[in-house]
């Protein structure tokens, strides 16, 4: 369930008085996501979404995330645009919360992708990293090497609850990424967490990307890592190589990856499953029993990261060479 805060409709029409979209003619929470508030309104001239940020998101990093989506929308990218209110700024307040109305997207998220929709991702995500270029505001990533490690200390104590003999190979994974983490690398403006629900699609035609809230600088490459895992295992464990293939001549058709991105493929790929392992980690053991949030297992990407470990070159994902 993805309403933390709760409005008012009294509240709300008054808060889109602020905003040229007609009045109020319903609204209703929007039960998928776990970082935020978010509502669909139907108005008299169109449907918007209506985003609460929560604690989790800081409000200094909002300006980021709102101009981003801006920027990718003036250069072609499908992804949701922000409206202005009547003085021209992107957030009001509601609720005692931050809040921004987004354009609503058409299409839905897929539950079971398929090789041809891991290629229309793979072929978004290269349009949106060549789109960022030029994007002037920076927010450094905070779930890179020094996150995973801070992420780690609140999780390390209980991690054997989880699996025994975690701590101890966790501990030796942080330490071999530390070392083994590529530098100078292509790097630019990353989504950081493009997963199946946060793409669009209208049939096998994808309509958008959305939810750029951890969009950040980072390594293009390793944005590709991340959607590797997100897209190409299969509910068993395995890694599907159709999928992956699809995915990186997808990406290639618009940006092909330079000889060291795909030499660091292996070694980013361990990283975004060992990021994504710890944030469920820590979910898993501080989410109270009864929270309105369904908490992910952490060991589904315990596992991809020991298939990284396997993967002596990038021909192994299913990139031709």
């Amino acid at each position: 369930m993805a309403v933390y805060t709760d409005i008012a409709e009294a509240d709300l029409k008054w808060f889109l008085t602020e905003y040229d979209v007609g009045s109020l003619l319903s609204y209703k929470g929007i039960a998928e996501g776990v970082e935020n508030s978010n509502f669909l309104l139907h108005t008299s001239k169109e449907p918007l979404i209506l985003t609460l940020y929560e604690k989790r998101v800081e409000k200094s990093d909002l300006p980021f995330f709102l101009g981003l989506m801006q920027h990718l929308a003036a250069r072609g990218l499908s992804c949701p645009l922000p409206l202005p209110r009547r003085d021209g700024a992107l957030l009001g307040s509601l609720s005692g919360r931050p809040a921004a109305l987004i354009s609503f997207l058409e299409g839905m998220w897929l539950r079971k992708p398929e090789a041809k929709h891991c290629r229309e991702v793979g072929r978004a995500l290269a349009q949106m990293h060549v789109a960022g270029a030029g994007f002037e505001l920076k927010r450094p990533n905070a779930l890179s090497l020094d996150g995973w490690r801070t992420l780690w200390e609140k999780s390390e104590a209980r991690a054997d609850e989880v699996e025994p003999g975690l701590q101890n190979e966790i501990r030796g994974e942080l330490d071999f990424l530390a070392v083994a983490w590529p530098k100078g690398l292509p790097a630019g403006v990353i989504h950081a967490d493009l997963f199946p629900d946060n793409v669009f699609f209208l049939g096998d035609q994808l309509s958008g990307l959305i939810d750029f809230y951890f969009a950040c600088n980072d390594l293009l490459a390793y944005d590709v890592s991340i959607c590797l895992n997100a897209w190409c295992f299969e509910k068993d464990g395995a890694y599907n190589i159709t999928k992956g293939t699809a995915m990186l001549e997808g990406y290639q058709s618009v940006r092909p990856l330079s000889g060291e991105e795909i030499a660091a493929l292996p070694v980013l790929s361990r990283g975004s499953a060992l990021r994504f392992f710890l944030t469920r980690l820590y979910d898993w053991l501080t989410t109270p029993e009864g929270a309105m949030v369904t908490k992910k297992d952490p060991l589904e990407y315990l596992r991809k990261l020991r298939f990284h470990r396997q993967i002596g070159s990038a021909a192994e994902y299913g990139l031709s060479l």
